[in-house]
């Protein structure tokens, strides 16, 4: 079979002719396309480049007012608004969006989402609310449930956040029993604090149900047995935590000597705490123990041994103060010096510190004041780390 050649010689001349007119059509969408975007544009990337945000943000909005419908240059001048703390006009940008109906569905559930990262930022937590509360059924409806939880945390509606937390719960975004445990505690809490201590029985109890392994429940309902003079039931609440979570029973030890000794289990709860020690010696525990053998006259002395003892397995500078603290010197004369010196060395190392931000108090807290995450504390203290 013969190759015709007149027909590629015809053929290069077409092929030129269509690649010319496709790079001349391109040219002018090009060109048409850099007339549509306004040069303010240009000027406020040139700016931002330049590290000029002032100008930069003067030239983006001239654009936006040259040009309403760039949506995108919207978003880029309220986020940066945002960013510099200038909350006032990244509302006024985002609220600009929404007012507009030619502005499309998805659009649209962004512009809400990032009018109500305004309201947050700004502090404007009630307004913040309310645009959340707009984001369900949204693509935004996971990360605006968070921001109302946290909203709802920061002014204490356990109730609402509690309701927020079940939402998630149902939509598997993780799992929020302990966290539901402690709503239901701190509305104990405020239960105790108005007198019924029924209604916080039953908020504690059912908290214990939801978290069967959250230390907290069970620890809030032993001091309201305790403070309802029930120290056999607060004894039994106690062990079935230490039980559960033994990990907590450190922050239970000395509530658990004084509800022992009120109800003449000391023998039980002895034995629980020389237990819970032989396996994870502890400063609380060692406390508690030494508590109730200088309790009996039987064991008159016998708590100091358990300092020494501590000291041969754990170095404790916190251990060797209280040890000191019942020993008689050879100068005695000096001993309130020298105890001074050592109370005042180991006292920071008695302290709590928060496993998220480092904060560190002399009490152990749930929710940690300085970052606001909860079971950041650990039970021991900064020695014991």
């Amino acid at each position: 079979m013969e190759f015709d050649l007149s027909w590629i010689l015809l053929g290069l001349p077409l092929a030129f002719l269509l690649g010319w007119l496709a790079s001349r059509l391109d040219l002018r969408q090009l060109r048409f396309e850099n007339r549509r975007v306004p040069k303010a544009y240009f000027k406020g990337l040139n700016f931002l480049l330049n590290e000029q945000q002032d100008q930069a943000i003067d030239a983006f909005i001239e654009a936006v007012q040259s040009d309403p419908d760039t949506s995108e240059l919207h978003f880029a001048l309220g986020n940066l608004f945002r960013r510099r703390g200038e909350y006032d006009r990244a509302v006024r940008v985002h609220e600009h969006l929404l007012s507009r109906g030619d502005l499309g569905q998805i659009d649209r559930e962004r512009a809400q989402h990032a009018l109500a990262l305004d309201f947050l930022k700004a502090g404007l937590l009630d307004r913040a609310e309310e645009a959340l509360a707009r984001l369900e059924a949204t693509p935004f409806e996971a990360q605006a449930r968070l921001a109302l939880l946290a909203i709802y945390e920061r002014s204490r509606d356990w109730p609402n956040a509690a309701a927020i937390t079940q939402k998630m719960h149902a939509a598997q975004q993780g799992d929020f029993s302990t966290r539901q445990a402690h709503y239901l505690c701190e509305q104990a809490l405020a239960q105790v604090a108005q007198g019924d201590l029924a209604a916080a029985e039953t908020k504690l109890a059912q908290a214990a149900t939801v978290a069967p392994h959250a230390a907290r429940p069970r620890m809030e309902l032993a001091k309201l047995q305790q403070q309802q003079g029930q120290p056999s039931a607060a004894v039994a609440t106690l062990l079935a935590m230490g039980a559960a979570t033994p990990t907590a029973l450190p922050l239970a030890a000395a509530l658990l000597v004084q509800a022992g000794q009120a109800s003449g289990q000391t023998a039980s709860v002895m034995q629980a705490l020389q237990q819970h020690y032989s396996e994870a010696p502890s400063l609380d525990v060692l406390e508690g123990i030494v508590a109730l053998e200088a309790a009996d006259p039987a064991l008159s002395g016998a708590g100091r041994e358990w300092y020494v003892r501590h000291l041969e397995t754990e170095p404790s500078l916190v251990a060797a103060a209280k040890w000191l603290a019942t020993e008689k010197l050879e100068h005695e004369q000096f001993h309130p010096q020298v105890q001074r010196a050592l109370d005042r060395a180991s006292a920071p190392l008695t302290r709590y510190r928060c496993a998220a931000c480092g904060f560190e108090a002399r009490q152990h807290f749930w929710q940690c004041p300085g970052c606001q995450t909860w079971d950041s504390y650990p039970s021991r203290r900064v020695e014991e780390l």
